[in-house]
């Protein structure tokens, strides 16, 4: 569902898999960090677009949990963008009274990292105009898994009876529990998967694939990702509303 407040053909919750910066940087004959570099104006163009749109949540995917698996170079780039990213765009997030929050496993990564982390988020914590959620260190199965735990430790508390677990009593111990789920999840770079992004969320969240690479995503491709979802049908399983009669 839209956020309230939202009108309808304006999703009130995005979700974004930004990908394509190592084949955008493998074009021009340059390492992969210098693509993760250029994905940085691309960040700022989506959040741009949101605040102009009224689009009340961005939720981006930013460093999954299968990211560590990749060379120790990129990844030590990556903490090193990461961190001059945090100092870099705090505080023009904060003056555009954006609120600023990171979902994951965040104690996998250093504590200077966690702790810039931490020092944004409190430093936003008072914004409305938009949610900016930048998952890292994420993964929907590591969602879904941790949802379990935490529910399991209830019912060994005896705060939980076993037998009231269902959908709804289950989804508020997930990852974004306070929010509506995504009305529209865009992957950029030409890849048609979910990639283990919010598995358990997106079950009806409207799905747009766009070949262009992500540091090339601007405003108007944005654009052309909301057009096509004004024009879909959410119905959540049920049938196809009757068309209208005419004269």
């Amino acid at each position: 569902m839209n956020v309230p407040g939202t009108p309808p053909c304006i999703p009130g919750h995005i979700a974004i898999v930004m990908d394509g910066n190592g084949r955008w940087a493998r074009a021009r004959a340059q390492p992969r960090s210098f693509g993760h570099r250029a994905g940085q104006k691309a960040v700022r163009e989506a959040v741009e677009f949101c605040l102009r749109r009224g689009v009340a949540v961005l939720t981006l995917f930013a460093f999954s949990s299968e990211n560590w698996k990749r060379p120790d170079a990129e990844v030590g780039a990556l903490m090193d963008l990461f961190l001059r990213a945090l100092d870099k765009e705090v505080d023009e997030l904060h003056k555009n009274e954006v609120r600023v929050r990171f979902v994951g496993e965040l104690s996998a990564f250093p504590e200077v990292i966690r702790t810039r982390m931490r020092g944004a988020a409190e430093r936003t914590a008072g914004n409305s105009r938009l949610l900016l959620n930048v998952c890292v260190n994420y993964g929907g199965r590591w969602d879904i898994a941790q949802a379990a735990r935490r529910a399991a430790r209830d019912v060994a508390a005896g705060e939980l009876d076993v037998d009231a677990i269902d959908e709804t009593t289950l989804a508020r111990y997930f990852c974004l529990a306070d929010l509506p789920p995504p009305d529209l999840f865009i992957r950029t770079g030409g890849e048609r998967r979910i990639s283990n992004f919010l598995l358990w969320q997106i079950a009806y969240t409207e799905l747009y694939f766009t070949d262009t690479l992500w540091p090339d995503v601007d405003q108007a491709e944005l654009a052309r990702a909301l057009d096509d979802y004004a024009r879909r049908e959410r119905r959540y399983g049920r049938a196809p509303e009757p068309a209208a009669r005419t004269g």
